[in-house]
């Protein structure tokens, strides 16, 4: 999220970052908000990785877990997808072309940047540049709980790793549960969800 006005956050940062519902944000013209979704499938391993808890499949699917459901979470996004000062990109758009959207997310905050600035995030961006950076590799690191104590902070970015995790049962109840959420949205033809979770 990120405010125009920088004193409007008064002792807060302009730019903030948030896992909450669109409903949930206070409504201000002022915002602009840029939106990453990953595909639910992929989502609930790598949450898988970050939480290192089970059963937790079946917590996934009944939205029991922090920030609630997914689903629900992409239903109030959907709504919000033609709004000027909202921008959602997907992970595995990122992924495919890191530079290009590094440029559109320029774009459409208004923060001009030269070839080289972009060149120099999107390498500082990889998943092997942050697994080199200590202060990503825990999360004990960075929080002063023992809620998730020596937990892998990065876990692999590849598209399409939940073929590795999921059985063929949880595959197909999780492509119900997508459909009966998210057919005929248009959030659902940015996920490519056939494309990436068949």
């Amino acid at each position: 999220i990120y405010h125009r006005n920088k004193l409007y956050f008064n002792r807060y940062s302009h730019r903030k970052q948030t896992h909450c519902f669109f409903s949930h944000l206070i409504q201000c013209v002022f915002f602009q908000i840029l939106v990453l979704f990953r595909n639910p499938k992929d989502m609930l391993v790598s949450y898988y990785h970050f939480m290192n808890k089970n059963p937790f499949f079946s917590d996934f699917m009944a939205g029991e877990v922090a920030w609630g459901s997914y689903f629900d979470h992409a239903l109030t996004w959907e709504k919000r997808l033609d709004d000027p000062n909202v921008m959602m990109v997907t992970y595995e758009e990122l992924k495919q072309n890191l530079s290009e959207d590094v440029k559109k997310i320029s774009a459409f905050f208004n923060l001009p940047l030269t070839d080289e600035q972009v060149s120099s995030i999107a390498g500082g961006s990889t998943f092997s540049k942050k697994k080199k950076k200590k202060s990503l590799r825990w999360i004990s690191d960075q929080t002063n709980s023992n809620m998730y104590p020596k937990i892998p902070f990065l876990h692999t970015i590849t598209v399409g790793d939940w073929k590795n995790h999921f059985s063929y049962a949880q595959s197909k109840q999780m492509d119900e549960l997508f459909q009966a959420k998210l057919a005929g949205t248009n959030l659902r033809a940015r996920l490519k969800y056939d494309l990436y979770c068949q």
